[in-house]
Formats: C-alpha cells, sequence, structure tokens
C-alpha cells in the first residue's frame, strides 16, 4: 500500500496541510485558479532552482495572493535590498495574466505578499536530497557512491531512514533498470509518520533522463 499511494496525499489532511489554501464555488473561477497555481509553481521551482527552492505554498485572500517560498538559499531570491522579490511579483502578475486572459489595472490588480522561509535542515528535505543526487549524476559521479553520499548526510542530519529509487539507464547502460538503496526505518504504511518524498528527474548526457525518488522519514 505505500508504495502504490503517494506518500503526502496519503497524510493529507490527517499531519500535512494543502499546499494551495483557498477555495471557490464557482467552477470556472477554481479551474483558472488552479491552473494559475501549477503554472506559479513550475515557474518558481524550474527557474529559482539556483537558490534550492524545495517548496511553494499559496494562500488566497480578497483580491489578494500569498506566496510562501521555502529555500535553503533565501538571499538569492531576495536580492540587494529586496529588488528580487519587487522582480518577483512583477512575474507573478504577468503569469496570471498570461493564464487567466485578463490585464489587471491599479484597481483590480491582486496584491501579491511573498514570504522566505529558510530549510535549517535542507538534508532532511527529499526534494533538496534529491535535487544534490541529479546534479551529481549529471557531472558523472559514480551513481553508487553519490546516492551513499547524500543517505550518509540525511541520517548525519538525524533522520529515522531513507530510501532512495533510481530508474533509467544508470551509468549509461543500453538496458533501462532501476536500482533501490536505503538505510534505517521508513515506515509508509504508517499515515502519522512523518515521510518527506520528491520526485526529481536528472537529464544525463548520453544515456537521458534517471527519475530520482526520495523518502525520508523525518
Amino acid at each position: 500500500m505505500g508504495q502504490k499511494v503517494h506518500p503526502f496525499g496519503y497524510r493529507l489532511g490527517v499531519i500535512y496541510d494543502w499546499r494551495s489554501r483557498w477555495f471557490f464555488l464557482n467552477k470556472k473561477e477554481y479551474k483558472e485558479n488552479l491552473l494559475v497555481d501549477i503554472k506559479i509553481r513550475e515557474f518558481l521551482m524550474s527557474n529559482y532552482y539556483y537558490a534550492n527552492l524545495v517548496d511553494v505554498e499559496i494562500e488566497r485572500g480578497i483580491n489578494s495572493i500569498k506566496l510562501i517560498l521555502h529555500a535553503v538559499k533565501p538571499g538569492m531570491i531576495i536580492g540587494k535590498g529586496g529588488k528580487g522579490l519587487e522582480e518577483l511579483s512583477q512575474k507573478v502578475i504577468r503569469i496570471i495574466e498570461k493564464t487567466t486572459k485578463q490585464r489587471f489595472t491599479k484597481k483590480t490588480m491582486p496584491k501579491i505578499d511573498i514570504k522566505i522561509e529558510q530549510v535549517k535542515k535542507p538534508y532532511l528535505n527529499a526534494y533538496y536530497v534529491a535535487q544534490i543526487i541529479a546534479e551529481r549524476l549529471v557531472k558523472n559521479f559514480p551513481h553508487r557512491a553519490t546516492v551513499h553520499f547524500a543517505i550518509d548526510r540525511v541520517m548525519e542530519a538525524g533522520a529515522k531512514g531513507v530510501r532512495v529509487k533510481l530508474a533509467g539507464r544508470i551509468n549509461g547502460e543500453m538496458i533501462a533498470r532501476s536500482e533501490k538503496f536505503s538505510e534505517g526505518n521508513v515506515p509508509t504504511s504508517t499515515i502519522r509518520e512523518r515521510i518527506n518524498y520528491a520526485e526529481y528527474p536528472a537529464l544525463l548526457p548520453r544515456s537521458g533522463y534517471v527519475g530520482i525518488k526520495v523518502w525520508i522519514a523525518e
């Protein structure tokens, strides 16, 4: 059961909260705002990877949007004198306009509130660990040494257990396969156990994509 259900969705509403917090009765507004959330997340995660952005939470109010960014290096997003946040707000507004196909005026423009929280223990975050593994694989580091390096850092950070799965043409071999690595205890079937989970693709120069999955029992 633990391998068939997304670890976050399985625990949603029990120990985890929704990453998008808003509600609309109108189906058209619900669809538009859901699509806007997806576009904003895709943009942030792909364009601010250098700051090790690991998660984005979105809260909506009356004509206001609050973004909570969880990053390992928040200073790289904020910029000098907060200029980075101003630019980010303008980019978010342009994404909303493009997705909803409407132009805002000074009266209708939503208020964008951006809050950045630093991830104090990055090696307890599955997305960060998967990102580190992907970066080292792209640089042609041996996959076993790379995964064991990451597992050691996770256990040193205080995790109860960690599990890593690689799938694809590992080491450039012609036949795709999957390999699993684990240490400690990761009880995926226990609802009240906090399992941090992430998926991340690594695009290797010679062998295409290698999928990376990471489970961390906090």
